[in-house]
């Protein structure tokens, strides 16, 4: 059974007891947490159930276009009052440079990209974590009403350490 069949015979047994009166589009705690797509960060590892958060991933947890789309959205019209910025220690995209990057992908793929593609390629994460926090507080939407606060997840020790910016 592929990965997809798995999680479609998973919502059967959901889909059970799943009362939409008791979910939100609004998250709980009204806080937005903006992270990598690395599996090893968790809603355990930050104590979260679902609904708790509106949890916004990508490769290196970068303040995209996209991303910022879906924290003004979370924040003016949904109601969050926080940002939190969650870098990890060994991420993939500290080990290769953007040149790099593309090279190997365009290798593997066999054509050149038929689109410009950044993969925000970065060496230190703590220094990361302050350039997403600049790149968010530049944005003249961002109001200092948003909290912004970031940090780096320790995938080893599984600690979460704030980085001041």
């Amino acid at each position: 059974m592929s990965a997809i069949d798995k999680a479609i015979a998973a919502n059967q047994d959901f889909i059970v007891n799943y009362d939409p009166n008791r979910v939100s589009p609004r998250p709980r705690l009204k806080l937005i947490i903006l992270t990598c797509m690395d599996t090893r960060i968790s809603y355990k590892a930050l104590g979260l159930e679902p609904g708790d958060v509106h949890m916004i991933r990508n490769a290196g947890g970068i303040v995209t276009d996209d991303a910022l789309r879906s924290i003004l959205v979370s924040h003016y019209l949904l109601g969050t009052e926080e940002l939190m910025i969650i870098n990890h220690t060994d991420c993939g995209l500290m080990k290769a440079s953007e040149e790099e990057l593309h090279a190997t992908i365009e290798s593997k793929a066999g054509v050149w990209s038929n689109t410009p593609i950044r993969f925000h390629a970065f060496k230190d994460v703590e220094k990361n974590v302050r350039e997403q926090i600049t790149k968010i507080k530049s944005h003249n939407w961002v109001k200092s009403d948003l909290t912004i606060r970031g940090f780096v997840y320790d995938v080893a020790t599984g600690k979460l350490r704030e980085v001041k910016a």
